[in-house]
Parts: C-alpha cells; sequence; structure tokens
C-alpha cells in the first residue's frame, strides 16, 4: 500500500466523487481542456523530458505530455484508483507507450530524487493537507533546475460555474461553497500565498500569471444543469433535502444556465492562475 497523507482526500476520490469523474472523464476533459496548451507551453516539455504529472486523474495531461515528451517518459500519480484505471486504458487503447500511472500521495510519496526534468498539474494541487510538504517534496523529485508548471483554481467569482451555482443558495445548503481556503479547490486562490508556499518549498522564480479558458458543460442547460447536481459536491448536497427540493433547485440551475446555451453547447468561463517555477540550479 503506498504512504497516504490526505486521508480524506483519498477517501473523496476513491468513492463516489472519483468513479464519477472516472465514468466522465470526456466530460470533463471538454470542461477543463481549454487549459491545456497554456500549461504544456508553460512547462516546454523537450523530447528527451521526464515528466512527473501530479494528480493526474484519467491521464489526459499525461498523455499530452507524453506525446511531446515522445523519446523521454512520464510518470502520472494519483489518489484515485478509479481514475487511474481509466488513465491506463485510455492511454493503452491510445498507443501511448511511454506514460505510466501509480497510485500515490505526491505529498509523501518517496520519489527518486531528481529524477525528473518537469512536474506539471492541472487542478490537481490544491488538496494537499501541508502544500509546503507537499511540493517540497515534487521540487526534491525534479533534477537542480527542474521546471514546475501547473494550473490551479482562481478567485471563486471568475468562475461562471461557481456564480451559477450560486442560485442553489435559496434551496441547499451551500455555506462557503467558492470561498478560498484549503485543502480544498480554492486553497490557492491568492497569488501571495502561491508565492509563500512555493518559495518555503525551496522553488524559485515563482510566477503565477492568471488564464482563463471556456469549458463546455454541456449540450444544454438541463443536461448541464444535471452534471453539476451529480458531481460529488453537487451530490453532497442534494443528498441534504428532501425530492421536491432537490426538483426546484434543478429549477433553478437550468433557468440560470440558459444564459450560457450557445451553439449545441453550454459554455462557461473558467478562470485559473498558471503557475511556473524553478527548482534551484
Amino acid at each position: 500500500m503506498p504512504d497516504i497523507a490526505n486521508t480524506e482526500q483519498a477517501q473523496a476520490w476513491n468513492g463516489y466523487e472519483g468513479t464519477y469523474w472516472a465514468r466522465n472523464q470526456d466530460r470533463w476533459d471538454a470542461v477543463n481542456g481549454g487549459f491545456n496548451e497554456p500549461l504544456l507551453a508553460a512547462a516546454a516539455i523537450g523530447e528527451r523530458d521526464r515528466v512527473l504529472d501530479v494528480g493526474c486523474g484519467a491521464g489526459k495531461t499525461a498523455r499530452l505530455a507524453a506525446r511531446r515528451a515522445a523519446r523521454g517518459r512520464v510518470l502520472g500519480v494519483d489518489l484515485s484508483l478509479p481514475m487511474l484505471e481509466r488513465a491506463r486504458l485510455t492511454a493503452a487503447g491510445e498507443g501511448v507507450g511511454n506514460a505510466t500511472f501509480d497510485h500515490a500521495d505526491a505529498q509523501v510519496h518517496p520519489f527518486e530524487s531528481a529524477a525528473f526534468d518537469v512536474a506539471i498539474s492541472r487542478f490537481g494541487v490544491m488538496f494537499f493537507a501541508d502544500p509546503v510538504e507537499a511540493f517540497a517534496n515534487i521540487g526534491r523529485a525534479l533534477r537542480p533546475g527542474g521546471r514546475l508548471a501547473f494550473i490551479c483554481a482562481a478567485d471563486a467569482g471568475g468562475n461562471e460555474w461557481i456564480r451559477a451555482m450560486a442560485v442553489l443558495r435559496d434551496h441547499l445548503p451551500l455555506g462557503e461553497f467558492g470561498a478560498p481556503g484549503g485543502p480544498g479547490m480554492f486553497s490557492l486562490v491568492d497569488p501571495d500565498r502561491i508565492r509563500t508556499v512555493l518559495s518555503s518549498a525551496g522553488f524559485v522564480d515563482v510566477s503565477p500569471v492568471g488564464v482563463e479558458a471556456y469549458g463546455n458543460w454541456g449540450r444544454n442547460a438541463e443536461e448541464a444543469a444535471d452534471f453539476l447536481l451529480d458531481s460529488g459536491p453537487g451530490r453532497h448536497l442534494t443528498d441534504q433535502v428532501d425530492q421536491g427540493i432537490r426538483d426546484r433547485a434543478r429549477e433553478a440551475l437550468v433557468n440560470r444556465l440558459r444564459d450560457h446555451e450557445e451553439r449545441g453547447a453550454v459554455r462557461l468561463r473558467g478562470t485559473a492562475w498558471l503557475v511556473t517555477a524553478s527548482r534551484p540550479a
């Protein structure tokens, strides 16, 4: 069994949430795929590079990185066994032979020292219980002068799906949904905190840059609303109320998402930080 420090996250991503993401990975890639090219361009992956993908999920960014590192190798690590299974099957089906996937908690996993040229992540580094420890561990896995590039959520107010979900406040116990804090989706929304965490972990040249991309959440408002409400956070909220309230909540969300229907898709703008840093040479 791997060393696991983030036990609550491991439980979540090996339960309903991980299964839901694995089953709907094509849809999640349609939501988040607009951030792939900025991430990979910033990572500047070379043909022979050794790449570590942290929180790789079902492996989309790892497979894209593997194609750029055609004579190198990629290791994707994640806490979620259902998503890793999907990652392995998809990589095999696409003939991506230089990407492997391990069940590991990047905060404490004993990576080989200086084994990688670059580490990447798309929305996979916001969930560490101890982010300084986690990034220090990732840093030790990079060679001197190695590069780090990741995408993490920016302020919730700039994300249209969060603003759409706000209409549920009259129906569901949203609480502080979307508020900064950690570990969680919005744990790194403050760029000063990003700089402090990475500097404390031993990185230099830390640079968070704001980026945005539109994601496709479904063919219409009904499909997008069901997708949001069936996700882990949505299911957690709807499980706390009766069917009548669930129906009213869904209706409110559908009506809110109507404004974003465009040519057979619901397109919502997402905002993020694209963060680059280096291990000292």
